[in-house]
C-alpha cells in the first residue's frame, strides 16, 4: 500500500468552482465511467469553493484498473486535470 498523496499540480478547467489559478480543493476524488477518468469533485455554480491557497491532492481514486491506482489511492507523482470527454477529467489516467 503506497504512503504517497498524489498532488494536483495542475488544472485547466477553469468553470470549476475550485480553481482559482490551481485547484484549491484540499482533495478530490478521481472517478468517472468505464471509458474515461474524471474528476469527480467538479463543480460549477455561482460559489467559490475551496481553500485561500493551492493546495489540492487525490484523496481517493476510483479507477482501480488506472496503472497508479493502489489500494484506491493514486500512487502517481502528481496528477493533472483538464476538459476531455466530461467537463474535468483526470489527464493521468493510464489503463493498465
Amino acid at each position: 500500500m503506497t504512503d504517497h498523496v498524489a498532488p494536483v499540480s495542475d488544472c485547466s478547467v477553469h468553470s470549476c468552482d475550485y480553481n482559482h489559478d490551481g485547484c484549491t480543493a484540499y482533495a478530490i476524488t478521481v472517478g468517472g465511467t468505464p471509458d474515461h477518468a474524471s474528476c469527480s469533485t467538479f463543480i460549477d455554480t455561482t460559489a467559490t469553493g475551496g481553500l485561500p491557497k493551492v493546495l489540492a491532492s487525490v484523496g481517493a481514486c476510483l479507477r482501480s484498473e488506472c496503472r497508479h491506482n493502489d489500494h484506491l489511492m493514486c500512487t502517481a507523482h502528481d496528477v493533472k486535470v483538464g476538459p476531455g470527454a466530461e467537463a474535468a477529467d483526470c489527464l493521468t489516467y493510464q489503463s493498465r
